[in-house]
């Protein structure tokens, strides 16, 4: 017997110790772990204690001396990998990277199959798996992998807002990671630079296009899982909570022959969906469509799409000169993100074309300065906007346990509802909404549709404020009254629309 003492698992530090000095590989490659900074020197965790040659190298590495304590291998071996993830010190003991691009390849190949073998775990595969059948089950939009010194939490984004829905030991971030990163087809030991990819999957009996997007940061690599249902989304205006005056507004701008129609909001505000919607409406046997997205989400029967790919200089603007090449009624632009792409689009409006796009502003008349800043020419922007529609996602209330009351007098002032009578309704909770009082989203939205008042207040270079005053007093809608009538219905919450649209 050595005499010399056993350190467990739970032992071990929470934070890297002598990360500048001492190289993931060797720590690895020599099963050996820093612990604890003693008096007498460096207490060091080894799977072989009788290893000289590594105990001596750390020694000489921190200039101190060592004190030799035994561990379990594979313990050791979870705990580099929390520890140590993203560490750029790969090469030596001293970091001076002697071995060169060899030994260096060599590494990362080890190091990408031993994660293999820990993504190939069934228990880590069963986990993954309950994740996603948990958040299909939810109706969830994304799943969030976050890991901490302690723990790798997961929540769900469901109906807009982040639930906690497993928490897990930080030794098993590695090998979840890891076991993603083998789905989605990306590199299993890259762990320095943000990856994205996707997989199919079928949960519930339903088939999910899961988009996978992975970043480096400082406790290790954040997952995010984007789960689109291919068969849950309904390209309806009515189903997506269009009122009927919304609608024929709406519709009015989406049918003129030519145009640039432009939908605007945060991101999850369901933008694209929206458009969507448009081209089911506008797909027809005499109309050629077009579509330049970034990423393609659904697919739609009779209407062409494609995917920019900026790594290899397919952006929005080189897609929509080719476009005009191949003789399109309608083109959607998944988003205009710089003046070039703009430009091409108000001179596709110009020639005949009707022109569908994103932008992120705050509302409708936002979208029109943000256009002028970007640098657009204001008679190119008057002579091509048919319309704005800004637009958000509200809560619907549960409809079993939601249940109306009374507002006070201060609520209705604050509302300017002063002169209102009748009944608000407010979220409860119960089995069917798990708690939260809320099930499902609608759109609330504004549709500026452009005037010839509009116009000349735009060749004025008037402000988004200006602009959206002649909008109200021409009959627009804004986003807070839009939200305001569904929580007159009992459709949301006057709390939900106050986050969302916020005060008038």
């Amino acid at each position: 017997m050595l005499g010399l003492p056993q350190v467990a698992a739970a032992a071990f530090p929470v934070r890297a110790l002598h990360e500048e000095r001492l190289s993931v590989r060797f720590l690895r490659k020599a099963r050996v772990l820093p612990l604890v900074e003693e008096v007498e020197g460096l207490s060091l965790a080894m799977a072989d204690p009788l290893d000289d040659v590594a105990a001596e190298a750390v020694a000489y590495a921190i200039g101190r001396p060592v004190l030799r304590r035994v561990a379990v291998a594979s313990d050791i071996d979870r705990a580099l990998d929390r520890l140590y993830v993203g560490s750029s010190r790969e090469t030596s003991v001293n970091g001076e990277g002697g071995e060169g691009a060899v030994a260096e390849a060599a590494s990362h190949a080890e190091d990408a199959e031993r994660l293999r073998d820990l993504a190939s775990d069934a228990p880590v595969v069963r986990l993954v798996n309950r994740w996603l059948a948990e958040a299909v089950e939810a109706e969830a939009s994304d799943i969030h992998l976050e890991p901490s010194e302690s723990a790798l939490l997961v929540r769900l984004r469901v109906d807009g807002v982040l639930v906690e829905l497993d928490s897990q030991p930080a030794a098993l971030h590695a090998a979840v990671v890891s076991r993603l990163k083998i789905m989605a087809r990306l590199d299993i030991g890259e762990r320095r630079l943000p990856q994205d990819g996707r997989l199919d999957l079928t949960a519930r009996g339903r088939r999910i296009d899961v988009r996978v997007s992975i970043l480096p940061a400082v406790r290790g690599e954040s997952v995010v899982l984007r789960l689109l249902d291919r068969g849950g989304v309904v390209f309806d205006f009515e189903a997506l909570g269009f009122d009927a005056r919304t609608r024929e507004r709406f519709l009015k701008v989406v049918e003129r022959p030519h145009g640039i129609l432009l939908v605007t909001g945060p991101t999850g505000s369901g933008k694209t969906t929206t458009l969507y919607t448009a081209l089911a409406r506008l797909r027809r046997p005499d109309y050629k469509i077009l579509t330049a997205e970034d990423p393609v989400e659904y697919r739609l029967e009779g209407v062409i799409q494609t995917q920019v790919k900026p790594q290899i200089g397919l952006g929005f603007a080189n897609l929509l000169r080719s476009f005009l090449r191949h003789d399109p009624d309608v083109i959607l632009v998944g988003e205009i993100r710089d003046l070039e792409t703009a430009r091409i689009a108000a001179q596709a409006a110009l020639t005949g074309h009707l022109v569908l796009s994103t932008l992120h502003t705050n509302d409708a008349a936002g979208a029109i300065t943000r256009l002028v800043d970007m640098g657009l020419e204001d008679y190119l922007l008057t002579a091509t906007i048919n319309g704005i529609a800004a637009q958000r996602l509200v809560r619907r209330l549960c409809g079993a346990c939601r249940e109306p009351y009374a507002p006070g007098p201060e609520l209705l002032a604050r509302l300017g509802l002063e002169r209102a009578t009748g009944r608000l309704w407010r979220a409860v909770g119960c089995t069917a909404c798990n708690g939260t009082g809320y099930k499902g989203r609608s759109a609330i939205m504004e549709v500026l549709a452009m005037s010839e008042r509009l116009r000349q207040l735009v060749m004025r270079q008037a402000g988004a404020e200006a602009l959206r005053a002649a909008a109200v007093e021409e009959d627009m809608t804004t986003l807070f009254q839009a939200g305001l009538g569904k929580a007159q219905a009992g459709e949301t919450s006057i709390e939900e629309v106050l986050r969302v649209a916020g005060a008038q």
